[in-house]
């Protein structure tokens, strides 16, 4: 159905339904099925509707169209790493962030503690990882972002990729102003003696009890360490701020913190993954050397051994409870970070037959890995706290989340021989691993948006991200408020967590079952050269879907209900959570919605037409590029 490809026709030949050569280009009517750019040795096929060419390359259109036909765009390389390195830290820098260090130290030992590991490992092998493959090996194949990747899968849940941009928007407001907190903490650690130490602060109350000291201090109900005031009433200034209903202004000095994180975010990335690549060099590597310092440090202070046994003591009577389960199953699930786009775009960035089998299998295994040691790391110096505080483990573990490291382990770091040097390096440890995270999430948005809009965006990066931080940064006033913790909070609970649970399961419905497991197990073979087993179809097509619908419906069924520091959350918070969680699924069902309504035809011929691929993947074939069909 085809001239051959070395046919030669004038221009002036060109007509409707012929095909016309300019510049070296041979160009097909919309009815053909393969063109030649012959200054580019690059073949490629499509479907007969050509219109939008976004296969991984950034378009250009042609200057010389032919009458009556739409303009063409002519194909250039993507980007790609610069080393296989580059990817797998900033793969790794991702994944392993601040949650690392706080969460699952806190929800292994809530949770039955080593026996903990067991559905841990369940959740991982069944559930976390087969995600995290399928969404490396979807990137690296179609090599699209998280918005245009759908015209190649199926283009009715194309409104997955605009619910992953708002999540990412959602976790870049909250997300670094926790990094700003890290950041105020390294600046107030440059003094001879770390501010919450003592109890003679101006923001000290009546109720300060430093136990560390030399006098005898008998510690009461009513006690508060100075660390914690430090972090309360200083950093925070909660105590400024009556609740959600009432944020109190707006903390100048964490707005400050805040607008230097960006500026560091902004010019990490403006460039695009050449520069994040080299950045990540230190940003993934230098937390390992500083939690290796620490964990040593940790296990010559005495009273670690109390810390390391709480940390790993079996408790089996738990593993027969159910929220044992979704703990794991959502602990396994936000570490390794599906459902974000960022995998789709940092392995839409990876050469056609890099072994991302390989990548998914080592990343996860380092995340999981770095978790289970950051335990240590907490749980050492936990126990030396208990044991200079005369008190049980588990009184000492009571705070969770960031308040794990900003008060339990700060004051533990202020009572340590050299404590100004150890807080400088923890600091910047925590700053580290939020900064690649980040780096990551603002990546995903960049590459969907870029990948979407080629020709509005497409040569004009450093302008798009800068307007992008700077939205991210506005976003981010509500946190910087005297109440900010209080929204961190419910954005951290609710704006992310079950929506993207949701979007992870939809995405996994429509490859596995909508565009099909054998086409997708053959796009891998293609890749790599050898088909994905039995274990992997097992898990795409039921085991992972059934493990985010296990997860999803256990959150939704049982709410959180909010509590941080003294402050109950009321009802109404917990509806303004589900309202922010569903405002950036909502465009799911809507952009279906839309989609059926300006596809031509009946119903069925509109649904048939909405779930079957609309542009072809354009795959490597020896010298040329030809495009699957």
């Amino acid at each position: 159905e085809t001239e051959p490809l070395t046919s030669k026709k004038d221009v002036s030949d060109c007509s409707k339904g012929e095909d016309c050569k300019e510049n070296g280009l041979l160009v097909r009517n919309p009815k053909s099925a393969l063109r030649l750019v012959e200054d580019g040795n690059k073949v490629q096929g499509d479907k007969g509707e050509a219109a939008q060419i976004s296969n991984g390359y950034s378009g250009v259109q042609s200057s010389v169209p032919c009458p009556g036909e739409q303009q063409l765009m002519e194909l250039e390389d993507r980007e790609t790493w610069s080393k296989k390195i580059d990817f797998l830290l900033s793969v790794i820098g991702y994944a392993v962030d601040l949650g690392n260090v706080w969460r699952f130290p806190y929800i292994c030992y809530q949770n039955g503690g080593g026996a903990f590991l067991i559905p841990y490992t369940i959740m991982a092998i069944f559930g976390g990882i087969p995600l995290f493959y399928m969404e490396l090996a979807l990137g690296q194949y179609h090599r699209n972002g998280c918005i245009s990747i759908w015209r190649k899968i199926c283009p009715i849940f194309k409104g997955i990729g605009f619910a992953i941009c708002i999540i990412d928007l959602y976790v870049a407001s909250y997300y670094n102003t926790i990094m700003a907190w890290a950041f105020y903490y390294l600046i107030s650690s440059f003094t001879a003696e770390l501010p919450w130490t003592s109890c003679t602060n101006p923001w000290n109350t009546g109720n300060c009890t430093n136990y560390f000291s030399k006098d005898n201090v008998s510690w009461s109900l009513h006690s508060i360490s100075p660390a914690e005031e430090f972090y309360t009433r200083q950093v925070l200034q909660v105590h400024r701020s009556d609740g959600l209903d009432d944020l109190g202004g707006i903390s100048w000095q964490l707005t400050l913190c805040l607008l230097l994180i960006f500026t560091i975010v902004y010019f990490s990335i403006w460039k695009g993954v050449k520069t994040s690549g080299k950045v990540v060099w230190v940003t993934a590597t230098f937390p390992y050397i500083i939690l290796f310092v620490l964990l040593v440090r940790g296990a010559t202070l005495p009273g670690a051994w109390r810390g390391v046994l709480y940390y790993l003591k079996p408790d089996w009577q738990k593993l027969l409870a159910t929220e044992v389960w979704v703990d794991a199953a959502a602990q396994i699930f936000f570490s390794l970070g599906p459902g974000f786009g960022v995998l789709l775009a940092y392995a839409s960035y990876n050469k056609f037959h890099n072994n991302c089998y390989q990548d998914a299998l080592v990343t996860s295994t380092v995340n999981c890995l770095t978790s289970f040691v950051s335990g240590f790391v907490i749980f050492t110096v936990l126990g030396y706290m208990a044991e200079m505080r005369n008190e049980d483990v588990s009184e000492v573990a009571k705070d969770t989340g960031p308040s794990l490291l900003f008060i339990t382990y700060a004051e533990a770091i202020a009572n340590m021989p050299a404590s100004t040097f150890f807080a400088i390096i923890f600091f910047l440890m925590l700053l580290t691993l939020g900064l690649d995270s980040t780096f990551a999430g603002l990546e995903g948005v960049i590459t969907g948006v870029l990948d979407e809009f080629p020709h509005v965006w497409g040569k004009r990066r450093e302008l798009f991200v800068l307007g992008l931080t700077i939205v991210c940064f506005l976003g981010s006033l509500a946190t910087l408020t005297f109440g900010g913790a209080y929204v961190v909070k419910l954005f951290e609970e609710y704006a992310t967590g079950p929506a993207v649970l949701t979007v992870v399961f939809l995405e996994a419905v429509a490859v596995s079952w909508f565009y099909g497991i054998t086409q997708f197990c053959n796009d891998v073979k293609e890749m790599l050269g050898s088909a994905p087993g039995w274990y992997w179809r097992v898990c795409w097509v039921a085991i992972s879907p059934l493990f985010l619908l296990f997860v999803t419906c256990s959150f939704l069924s049982n709410p959180p209900e909010l509590r941080l520091f003294d402050y109950d959350y009321p009802y109404w918070t917990t509806v303004v959570g589900y309202c922010i969680g569903t405002s950036s699924i909502i465009f799911i069902p809507i952009y279906m919605v839309y989609r059926l309504v300006v596809t031509p035809g009946i119903l069925k011929e509109r649904i048939l037409k909405s779930i079957t691929p609309e542009t072809a993947t354009e795959i490597p074939f020896g010298d040329i590029r030809m495009n699957a069909v």
